[in-house]
């Protein structure tokens, strides 16, 4: 399976974090990765770190047009944006494919590939809203950073997984976590 994970500057680095973790302990799916510029800033100072520097995936530049991610031409199953920001998701819903993120996004639409976007905004505003309606439309799958609790998660990455692992189950990638009735 190839994946691409795109990250954008919205707040809840570790939600990108988490998902490099679990995919890099699964040798069956290549990773292929998109930042933006804000997304870096905000990684370094949530996390404060740079490990997205270390991860196993395939980095790309934000600019890099050239990235087979640019094309429908190559065989990716899908993306992840994660965590997604509005501005992010607004431009994906209008076609505005300005930077390789977006780029790619727009191909899983135009291609009818899965696209996962983990928004993370609260509240909501109409706009927010429109765009997620319109892309929901369009085949994306809208997915907000909402963790749950029924599993009575324990830390703060248990929290975290209680989202990272419904976008993962929904892209179809196999994790063992929480199934309510079980």
């Amino acid at each position: 399976m190839k994946i691409i994970l795109g990250i954008t500057g919205a707040s809840g680095a570790i939600y990108a974090q988490r998902i490099l973790e679990k995919l890099s302990k699964i040798d069956s799916i290549e990773v292929s990765m998109v930042m933006t510029k804000d997304a870096k800033t905000v990684w370094e100072y949530e996390l404060q770190n740079t490990d997205y520097l270390k991860v196993k995936a395939k980095n790309y530049d934000i600019h890099d047009f050239f990235s087979p991610m640019a094309s429908g031409s190559a065989s990716f199953d899908g993306m992840i944006v994660c965590p997604c920001s509005m501005g992010s998701m607004g431009k994906i819903a209008h076609g505005i494919a300005d930077n390789l993120l977006t780029r790619a996004a727009d191909v899983m639409l135009k291609e009818k590939k899965k696209l996962i976007l983990v928004v993370r905004e609260t509240p909501y505003n109409l706009i927010h809203l429109e765009n997620m309606t319109k892309l929901a439309q369009a085949g994306a799958t809208i997915l907000p950073a909402t963790p749950s609790f029924y599993s009575k998660p324990i830390n703060i990455t248990d929290l975290i997984d209680t989202v990272i692992d419904r976008a993962l189950q929904n892209f179809g990638v196999p994790v063992d976590s929480y199934k309510w009735g079980e």
